[in-house]
């Protein structure tokens, strides 16, 4: 099940099985067939569209199309983003991360960031050393790096603050 909305927020339930494509619960019948990279040719109740896949942004689950000529993006959410929000978390990936906390005790064997340096969301930030394993910490977002609260060498504790962005 997927919930698709459009910009104009119209809101629509689509189901698709094996080859069966449900939109609010009615069969949704139509002949797709690709014309080129990212273009298709659609009949749907005697009427012909083409439709172009213009971008896809798959981390925030928004596409844009352009269906005859005409721009439209769709923002689509899958069964457990709807539970998410139906458990009052929808918001939980959106919130602004400002810290990184140590997710466990040890020695910061490398900071690989330095105040006022620009880092995007994975890159390394610094490496922990617990239960004589390496633990690379990667960044939560993008941000630029306030302050560096630790040192090399340092032992640090479960939940002691690293680095404010």
């Amino acid at each position: 099940m997927l919930q698709v909305k459009t910009g104009n927020d119209k809101t629509w339930q689509v189901d698709i099985k094996n080859d069966t494509v449900t939109l609010n619960g009615a069969p949704f019948n139509w002949d797709i067939s690709p014309i080129g990279p990212n273009t298709y040719h659609i009949i749907k109740d005697a009427r012909s569209y083409t439709a172009e896949l213009v971008s896809a942004n798959y981390e925030e689950k928004t596409f844009t199309f352009k269906i005859n000529g005409i721009t439209q993006t769709v923002s689509v959410k899958d069964r457990f983003d709807l539970l998410l929000d139906k458990l009052g978390m929808s918001d939980a990936n959106s919130k602004k991360v400002n810290d990184v906390k140590a997710p466990m005790p040890g020695l910061i064997i490398e900071i690989k960031v330095r105040p006022g340096q620009e880092v995007k969301k994975g890159d390394p930030i610094m490496i922990l050393e617990a239960m004589k394993m390496e633990n690379i910490l990667k960044s939560p977002g993008d941000g630029v790096v306030k302050e560096v609260r630790v040192e090399e060498k340092q032992n640090v504790e479960k939940n002691q603050v690293l680095l404010l962005f």
